[in-house]
């Protein structure tokens, strides 16, 4: 279900209004839902739509949904200049002439993250682990990992929580560590530092290493490259936990308008 699209800005001609009318429906493809979504594309004079020129394209969302369980508390992107085709804004589509790049910024609740490590595309790369290093601590049985829950803390810090399930058992993990962007796209959890102190003595030894071999998963997994947003690559220049939020800045490569195939 979607909320309220805002499509029509004050004092939008009736090519800017006809322009936005037709990006806020192609914007649908993008979200399973949404609470509400912006969008303001502008052109001045609006003659020159006939050639096909943007001044600038802008899109600000909250509590948006994607691929029906990954949550994003805001999403915003703005571009300068487009050149589309403007025979295919008649036809209800808006197709761009050439790539363009939006800044952007994402904003994640702990709630969301918490909640996409329930989704069958993260359960998925967590369960039946056969790795050599938790091979030799299951007496080579598969291991899957569990019940993650994700603290955020200052300074780009995330604690996470987890249990593993051995053959002999259920054994709890627990790490700190310290997040951090490679590539602009794929999210890495430096230097984790197992936390005995929630873990059953007896159990410590076991959990350490799993904790290690957990982070190493986890490095390994986020990559945005995996979250296709139709035709929009999202890379990110910097991130930053911000109480309960964690703040992604960067820049959207747009390769054609979402829904314009």
């Amino acid at each position: 279900m979607f909320g309220g699209f805002t499509v029509t800005p004050p004092g939008a001609d009736l090519g800017e209004r006809m322009l936005n009318k037709v990006a806020s429906e192609s914007l649908r493809h993008l979200f399973t839902q949404s609470e509400s979504v912006d969008v303001v594309i502008r052109c001045n004079p609006s003659s020159k739509l006939l050639q096909g020129s943007i001044d600038s394209f802008k899109m600000s969302g909250r509590h948006l949904v994607i691929r029906k369980d990954f949550q994003v508390e805001e999403m915003s992107f703005e571009t300068d200049a487009v050149s589309i085709d403007f025979s295919s804004v008649l036809s209800g589509k808006i197709r761009l002439k050439q790539p363009t790049q939006a800044v952007a910024q994402v904003v994640l609740s702990e709630a969301g993250i918490n909640h996409a490590f329930t989704a069958e595309l993260v359960k998925k790369r967590l369960q039946n682990i056969d790795t050599p290093e938790l091979a030799s601590l299951s007496g080579g049985e598969p291991v899957s990992f569990t019940d993650v829950n994700v603290q955020l803390l200052p300074d780009n810090q995330m604690k996470i929580f987890a249990k593993t399930e051995l053959p002999n058992g259920t054994v709890p993990i627990s790490l700190l560590a310290t997040l951090a962007v490679e590539r602009r796209r794929r999210i890495l959890f430096q230097n984790p530092q197992f936390e005995a102190e929630v873990v059953p003595e007896s159990l410590r030894g076991v959990s350490s290493l799993l904790t290690t071999a957990f982070a190493e998963i986890l490095n390994n997994m986020v990559d945005l490259d995996r979250f296709d947003l139709d035709g929009v690559t999202m890379r990110i220049n910097r991130l930053e936990t911000q109480g309960k939020t964690l703040v992604f800045s960067g820049y959207a490569q747009v390769e054609r308008f979402p829904g314009s195939r």
